[in-house]
């Protein structure tokens, strides 16, 4: 949530990835403002050139609410205490991760990728709320892992999130490679959404009960300062509700 540009409710600038579209392999390594080394510059020059659709993406604050549960589900809407499953507008998540090296996009196979995110009202499942707002300590739903495949896809089954006071709509994601082991790598960001979308799907029900919510993308410090640009979910409409595709970029250690 770090942002080069505004979102989508009156942006002021081009993000990262745009900027490099326009300038080109020769403009990209001496791009200003986007604080980019020579090597990621470089790196950078050279996805342009090629056409590549891959570059490493913005890392963002974990925030309060991580638990490392364990739960290997590509359904997060069930809490598996209860069977119950999480009222909202369907929403299926698709990552594809890749290692970013130079001119190559490699899938990453066996990656573990966490999904965790408040329901329809704002509401995390197994935490207790620092400021007293819920109590959902034992409770499992709307979080939950998968691990990618050999073309560096994992798949989730969620609902479109609701909102809570100085957030802009938002769902957390971890991606671990060989966690625990030697040469491991971690990634831990968040995806963001259009915020059109996010009007029409909040005037339903249950979201509506909530209200307007009171922080959009260009008002979010997080979304500002970390690249929230480069981390909006590339969304579609279905019959049931939506599919959100996101491209992930690890720049990790050589072997």
């Amino acid at each position: 949530m770090d942002g080069t540009g505004k979102g989508s409710g009156g942006r002021e600038g081009l993000s990262r990835r745009e900027a490099l579209g326009i300038l080109g392999a020769a403009g990209a390594a001496a791009l200003v403002g986007y604080r980019l080394s020579d090597a990621e510059a470089a790196e950078e020059a050279v996805r342009v050139a090629h056409g590549l659709d891959c570059v490493a993406t913005p890392a963002q604050t974990e925030g309060p609410y991580f638990i490392d549960e364990r739960l290997l589900r590509a359904d997060l809407r069930v809490d598996p205490t209860t069977n119950a499953v999480k009222d909202g507008l369907p929403l299926t998540l698709k990552f594809n991760v890749s290692r970013v090296d130079g001119a190559t996009c490699t899938p990453v196979e066996g990656a573990m990728v966490d999904v965790w995110q408040c329901d329809a009202l704002g509401v995390y499942s197994d935490v207790r709320d620092f400021g007293g707002q819920f109590d959902t300590r034992g409770q499992k739903f709307l979080r939950g892992y998968q691990l990618t495949d050999r073309a560096g896809m994992a798949e989730f089954v969620t609902v479109y999130p609701g909102w809570y006071s100085g957030r802009a709509v938002h769902i957390h994601f971890k991606v671990r490679v060989k966690p625990g082991e030697g040469q491991s790598h971690e990634l831990t960001s968040q995806l963001y959404f259009d915020e059109a979308v996010t009007d029409e799907v909040h005037a339903r029900p249950p979201y509506s009960t909530k209200g307007r919510r009171d922080t959009l993308n260009d008002r979010d410090g997080i979304f500002r300062r970390s690249d929230g640009s480069e981390l909006m979910l590339r969304l579609t409409r279905g019959q049931q509700g939506y599919t959100g595709a996101i491209a992930v970029g690890l720049r990790m250690p050589a072997a």
